[in-house]
């Protein structure tokens, strides 16, 4: 089964059609699939809409949210309801062909767990594609995991992926990286983007600042998770080294002052003083808390892994029977 999981938020004009489409879609192709629609909190008649496509056929289902929770809330609402052993996603606007969904499991055929759409050609003003375009340059860049459109809604992953891969915050643009930092397989086709007809974009400006933000999170996460007191305490250390370095120096130097014939300093006066202690201060301090990290991480999940299993030679034993108590 493949299951279609399309966030919802003030699309009521377009989720008609964009249904007809994926009908056509399946019907041509003989999909035995299932499509839910995750109502993100809009305002209009969206959920009314889905209300009736989902009465009116059984493959649909939907999700309200009481509130507007954002784009990686739904995704994982629907990840978690989802039923198939392929999931896709796509936009609710109609900007998402999906005509293009068979190109995408045909490429899952070839072994891949994740492949990426890339809005090669986009029908966007140019200030959101030249903005985009540098942050997926730099995505690929700190990540390793080459994408040119990391932010296309239009992906498919094979169900397991989600078993491992948590969303949060706005972390759904980064799933192809954090699949991959867990050994998935990722890969990337060329899709077709269609103008919009419908409603107006939900980013702003703001999404480049919260992309950033997101981006340190997911670097730190792939290349540190498992040992922040690589990250954390590689930075104290080199504070702490330099600060204790400058308070040697000035100390010696204070010393050297006080022998007869040379001129007595006054450290209180020297500004290095002020420096040398709080890079001494802020190496101890990352130091504690990459410590306390290691400890977060090592004790806070006994069932986390930090590995992932592509496959078994042969099913793991099964836990011995427990010992029956004599009468």
């Amino acid at each position: 089964m493949l299951s279609i999981v399309i966030p919802v938020y003030n699309e009521e004009e377009s989720l008609e059609p964009l249904y007809q489409e994926i009908c056509e879609v399946a019907a041509a192709k003989q999909y035995d699939l299932e499509v839910i629609f995750i109502d993100d909190g809009s305002q209009d008649a969206s959920w009314e809409r889905i209300r009736g496509l989902a009465a009116a056929d059984r493959r649909v289902r939907g999700i309200r949210f009481r509130r507007n929770f954002g784009k990686a809330a739904a995704l994982g609402a629907g990840f978690a309801d989802a039923r198939g052993e392929l999931v896709l996603t796509l936009d609710a606007d109609l900007q998402d062909d999906p005509h293009e969904i068979p190109r995408f499991l045909g490429m899952m055929e070839t072994g891949v767990d994740v492949v990426s759409g890339w809005k090669k050609v986009r029908h966007d003003p140019w200030h959101k594609v030249l903005p985009s375009r540098v942050f997926n340059a730099m995505v690929s860049r700190l990540t390793g995991v080459r994408l040119h459109d990391h932010n296309c809604g239009m992906k498919c992953y094979r169900r397991e992926v989600f078993e491992e891969v948590q969303l949060y915050g706005e972390m759904h643009r980064f799933v192809p990286v954090l699949a991959a930092a867990r050994g998935y397989r990722c890969a990337e086709i060329v899709v077709n983007h269609r103008p919009r007809k419908f409603g107006r974009s939900k980013y702003g400006l703001t999404r480049l600042v919260k992309g950033f933000l997101d981006l340190l999170t997911v670097k730190f996460l792939t290349g540190f998770g498992q040992r922040p007191q690589h990250f954390l305490g590689t930075l104290g250390l080199l504070a702490f080294v330099i600060g204790a370095g400058g308070l040697t120096l000035l100390a010696a130097e204070w010393a050297i002052s006080r022998l007869p014939g040379m001129e007595p300093i006054h450290l209180q006066m020297r500004p290095a003083v002020i420096y040398s202690v709080a890079l001494l201060l802020l190496g101890g301090q990352l130091l504690s808390i990459g410590i306390l990290g290691e400890l977060f991480i090592a004790y806070h999940d006994p069932q986390f892994r930090a590995y992932s299993i592509a496959e078994r030679t042969r099913p793991r034993a099964a836990e011995p029977p427990a010992a029956k108590n004599n009468p």
